[in-house]
C-alpha cells in the first residue's frame, strides 16, 4: 500500500490517531437536519480600552456582537446544548477581540491544566473554547484559535479544500482566563496584523465560528451555528460577521533576531566503546528572521543563517523491517508560515527535505481569487528519497544545493480551484525539476473530484548513479484522480494513482513509484441516540489493487473495519486485513488484523492500546513470517502542573515457529509547567533490538540497544520571543557491549520578536 497517497486507507484507520477526518462525528438523533444559512451578526467597534484579564466586563464590550452557542453537534446532532455559552466579538483599529462566558452547573468539575502552547493532545482533554475566522469570507481558509480556562493557547490554519488543520502555525496574540463559581470566562486579543483580509475602508463581512468543548462522561462540543453531517464543507456553514469598518492590518513588519549556541562532545567511532567523549568546539551563531506584510494579503518572509534545530525530539518510530522511508512532520517556524499555500494532493512539497540552509526567502498571499506561494533557499545538504514499487531508501549528500518552489491556485466558482506547481533543486551535477497542474472540483456539499498531473526530470552525478543503481537521467509522470461522496450515513471514495518508475519529487515526500493503483472505499455510519450506549458505529470496506509498469500485480488489499465510539471518549477500532503482494521477486499472501482501544475514564487521563497479529513478511530475508505487535499508551496529569506521557511499542517477528527478532521501544515524557509561559521537560527513548542470528540468511548483529535523553527548559513570552536551554545525548550498545554514550549536546537559543 502506498503510504502517503492513500487517503481512503487513512480514513479507515483515522480513529487510530483519534483524528476526525470528516466533520461528522459521534452520537445524535436519527433525523437529518436540513441545511440552512447560519445567522449574521453586526459587530460594533469598541469605544474604550479592553484589558485582557479573562473578565469581559469593561465598557469596551458594550458594542460587541453576542453569539449564543445553542447547538450541540457532537455527540448530539444539532440538539440543544446542555450548558449555556456566550461569545462576544468586537474590534478596534489594532485588534480583533473575542470573549466567552462559559456557564457550568458544576464548576468544580471544570478541567483545566497548564501545558505548553499548541499541546493539543492535552488541550482537547480539558474544557476549552475555540473560534475560527474566515477573514476573506471565501469559505476556503480559516484562522483557528483555542483557549483553555487557564489561558493556554493553541492556534492553527484550517484549509477547507484539503481538510488540513495545521497547529504548527503560530500567531502572536493575547489570551487570559478566569475561573469563577458560575463557570469560567475568557478574553482574547488578536492583532489585525496577524490576520489576512481585504484592504477596504468600507464595511467588511467575515466568516466566524465559535465552539465550546465540555468534557464530562463524553466530550460535548457546542457551536454558534448548525453543523450538518451531510456536508463535507465546514466553512460553508459558519456564521457571518459584518462591520470591521476602517480597519487595516498595518505595516506588519516583524524582525526576529536569534542567537543560538551549542556544543557537542562526541566519541571517535574508531575508539568505540573504550574511547571517551572528546570535547567539541562551542558554537555561537546569530541569525535573523524577517516578516513583512507587503500588502494586507501578501506576506514576505526571509531568513539569514537560520537556526533550524529541532527543539522537540521527533516521535519515536520503529525502523526495523520497514519497506518505505519514515515520515516526520515539519516543526520549524520559518517553513510553517503560509504552509497551506503549498499543499497539493500528492505531497510534492515537504520542507523537511531542507536540512541546514544558508538563507531562505518566501512570499505567500492571495490577490482577488488567486493564491500563490514562492519559496527559494540554499541548503548545505541534499536530502534524497529513492522510490520504487518494492520499497524506498533515503540518502543525505554533503553538497550545497539551490532549491525553489512556485505554487499558484485559482478559485473557480463557489467551491472549486485550479492549481499549478513547480519545484526545482540544483547542485553539484545533480538536478531535479517537477511541474504540473491540479484541480479540486466540489460539485455540491456531498460530491467532489480531485485531479493532479505532475512531470519530473532528474539528473544524478555519474558516480552516485552507478553506486545506487540509478540511471543518470530519470524522467516520469504522476497522475492522481480521486472522487469522494460524503453524506450523513454513507461515505464513498474512488481513487486512482499512477506514478511512473522515473518520477522523483525530491522537494516532496513520494516514497513509492512504479505503480498503477486503484482503490475503492465505502462506509456505513450509524448514529446513536442519548442513552443508547454508543455515539457512533461505522462499518467500512476497502479494496485496492496495485500494478507495476510491467503489468505485474504487486498488491491486492482487502480491509474490513469496525469502529465504535461511546461514553468516556471510548474508541474501539478493529480491522481484518487480507493482502497479496510481490516483494523481491516473491509473492506473499497475508491475513492479519489490528485493533485499537482508547478511553479517557477521568479528568486528565487517557489510555490506549494498539495490537497487530497475524501474517507478515521478513523483508530482510524475503520470506513469510508472523508478527505480534503491541503498543500501549498512557497520558495523565498530576494536578494542574505535571503532565506525563508513556509509550511502549513491542514487536516480535517469527518464521516457522522460530523467533527472527524482538524489538522493544519505550518513550517517556515528563513536563512540569510553571505557568502558561514556562516549563521544564524530560524525554527518554530506549530501543532494544534482539535478533536470532541463526535464522538470518545474511550476517546480522545479534543485539542493538539505543538510548536517547533530552532535557529542555523553555520560556516563551510569545511563539517567537523565547529562551530554550537544553541538553541531549545518544547512547549505543551492541552484542556484548553495554550501553555506551556516544555524544552529548548542550543547547541554548535566544530569540526576540520585534514588531514594527
Amino acid at each position: 500500500m502506498n503510504p502517503r497517497t492513500m487517503p481512503f486507507a487513512i480514513l479507515l484507520a483515522a480513529s487510530l490517531s483519534g483524528t476526525a477526518v470528516f466533520p461528522a462525528q459521534a452520537q445524535g438523533q436519527a433525523s437529518p437536519v436540513p441545511e440552512e444559512r447560519a445567522a449574521v451578526y453586526e459587530v460594533g467597534r469598541a469605544e474604550s480600552k479592553i484589558v485582557i484579564d479573562g473578565r469581559p466586563d469593561e465598557e469596551g464590550w458594550r458594542q460587541a456582537a453576542v453569539l449564543d452557542l445553542p447547538f450541540e453537534w457532537q455527540p448530539g446532532d444539532n440538539i440543544p446544548a446542555p450548558v449555556r455559552t456566550e461569545c462576544l466579538v468586537t474590534y478596534d483599529l489594532n485588534n480583533l477581540y473575542v470573549a466567552f462566558r462559559c456557564f457550568d452547573p458544576e464548576p468544580k468539575k471544570i478541567r483545566a491544566r497548564l501545558m505548553d502552547r499548541d499541546d493539543t493532545d492535552t488541550l482537547i482533554l480539558d474544557d476549552h473554547v475555540s473560534f475560527m475566522v474566515d477573514a476573506f469570507n471565501d469559505e476556503r481558509r480559516g484562522f483557528q484559535f483555542r483557549i483553555n480556562p487557564l489561558g493556554v493557547q493553541a492556534d492553527a490554519i484550517f484549509s477547507e479544500l484539503e481538510g488540513y488543520e495545521d497547529f504548527s502555525w503560530d500567531a502572536i496574540w493575547k489570551a487570559a482566563g478566569h475561573v469563577a463559581d458560575w463557570g469560567y470566562s475568557l478574553e482574547a486579543a488578536i492583532p489585525l496584523n496577524q490576520l489576512r483580509f481585504k484592504s477596504s475602508a468600507g464595511i467588511q463581512t467575515w466568516g466566524f465560528s465559535a465552539e465550546r468543548s465540555w468534557p464530562r462522561d463524553v466530550r460535548h462540543r457546542m457551536t454558534s451555528h448548525r453543523r450538518s453531517r451531510s456536508s463535507a464543507c465546514v466553512l460553508c456553514q459558519v456564521n457571518k460577521l459584518t462591520g470591521f469598518q476602517g480597519i487595516k492590518p498595518g505595516r506588519n513588519i516583524e524582525l526576529n533576531p536569534t542567537l543560538t549556541g551549542n556544543r557537542t562532545d562526541a566519541m571517535n567511532p574508531a575508539e568505540f566503546p573504550e574511547g571517551g567523549l572528546q570535547r567539541g568546539a562551542g558554537e555561537l551563531e546569530p541569525g535573523l528572521n524577517a516578516k513583512w506584510g507587503v500588502t494586507p494579503n501578501v506576506i514576505l518572509n526571509a531568513t539569514l543563517n537560520p537556526d533550524f534545530s529541532q527543539v522537540e525530539a521527533d516521535a519515536a518510530q520503529l525502523e526495523v523491517n520497514r519497506r518505505f522511508a519514515l515520515y516526520y512532520p515539519e516543526k520549524r517556524p520559518f517553513f510553517l508560515e503560509g504552509a497551506d499555500f503549498f499543499l497539493t494532493p500528492l505531497q510534492a512539497v515537504f520542507t523537511r527535505t531542507v536540512v541546514d540552509p544558508f538563507w531562505g526567502l518566501k512570499t505567500t498571499g492571495k490577490v482577488g481569487r488567486t493564491a500563490f506561494g514562492v519559496f527559494a533557499e540554499r541548503d548545505r545538504y541534499n536530502n534524497l528519497i529513492f522510490p520504487s514499487n518494492q520499497g524506498s531508501f533515503s540518502l543525505s549528500l554533503d553538497q550545497d544545493v539551490n532549491g525553489g518552489v512556485f505554487r499558484l491556485r485559482q478559485d473557480i466558482g463557489a467551491m472549486s480551484t485550479l492549481g499549478f506547481l513547480y519545484t526545482g533543486r540544483e547542485g553539484g551535477g545533480y538536478g531535479n525539476h517537477l511541474a504540473g497542474a491540479d484541480a479540486f472540483l466540489r460539485f455540491d456539499r456531498k460530491n467532489s473530484l480531485t485531479l493532479q498531473f505532475l512531470h519530473s526530470e532528474t539528473r544524478y552525478p555519474g558516480d552516485l548513479a552507478a553506486a545506487l543503481g540509478q540511471g543518470e537521467k530519470q524522467g516520469g509522470n504522476a497522475i492522481l484522480l480521486q472522487y469522494s461522496y460524503y453524506s450523513r450515513d454513507w461515505i464513498f471514495g474512488l481513487y486512482y494513482n499512477d506514478i511512473s518508475p522515473g518520477f522523483r519529487a525530491d522537494f516532496g515526500y513520494v516514497p513509492r513509484a512504479d505503480i498503477r493503483e486503484g482503490t475503492a472505499v465505502a462506509y456505513r455510519q450509524f448514529w446513536g441516540r442519548p442513552g443508547q450506549g454508543f455515539n457512533m458505529i461505522r462499518l467500512g470496506l476497502l479494496g485496492q489493487a496495485v500494478y507495476d509498469y510491467k503489468n505485474n500485480l504487486t498488491d491486492r488489499v482487502m480491509i474490513a473495519g469496525f469502529l465504535y465510539q461511546g461514553p468516556l471518549n471510548t474508541v474501539f477500532n478493529i480491522h481484518a486485513n487480507s493482502q497479496h503482494f510481490l516483494f523481491n521477486g516473491r509473492t506473499f499472501n497475508l491475513v492479519n488484523s489490528d485493533l485499537l482501544f482508547q478511553i479517557s475514564p477521568l479528568s486528565g487521563a487517557f489510555f490506549g492500546w494498539q495490537v497487530k497479529v497475524g501474517q507478515d513478511v521478513d523483508y530482510v530475508n524475503t520470506r513469510p513470517a508472523r508478527v505480534t505487535s503491541l503498543g500501549p499508551l498512557a497520558t495523565f496529569s498530576l494536578g494542574a502542573h505535571l503532565n506525563v506521557a508513556l509509550f511502549y511499542d513491542f514487536e516480535k517477528l517469527s518464521f516457522e515457529g522460530g523467533r527472527i527478532y524482538t524489538v522493544n521501544l519505550v518513550q517517556a515524557k515528563f513536563v512540569y509547567n510553571f505557568s502558561v509561559r514556562s516549563f521544564i521537560r524530560a524525554v527518554v527513548q530506549y530501543e532494544d533490538l534482539d535478533r536470532n542470528t541463526a535464522v538470518y540468511l545474511q550476517p546480522a548483529s545479534a543485539k542493538t540497544k539505543g538510548l536517547f535523553t533530552q532535557f529542555l527548559f523553555s520560556y516563551k513570552i510569545n511563539p517567537r520571543t523565547v529562551l530554550f536551554l537544553g541538553y541531549s545525548d545518544n547512547s549505543l550498545g551492541v552484542e556484548e557491549i553495554d550501553i555506551t554514550r556516544l555524544d552529548r549536546t548542550f543547547f541554548l537559543k535566544l530569540a526576540y520578536a520585534l514588531q514594527l
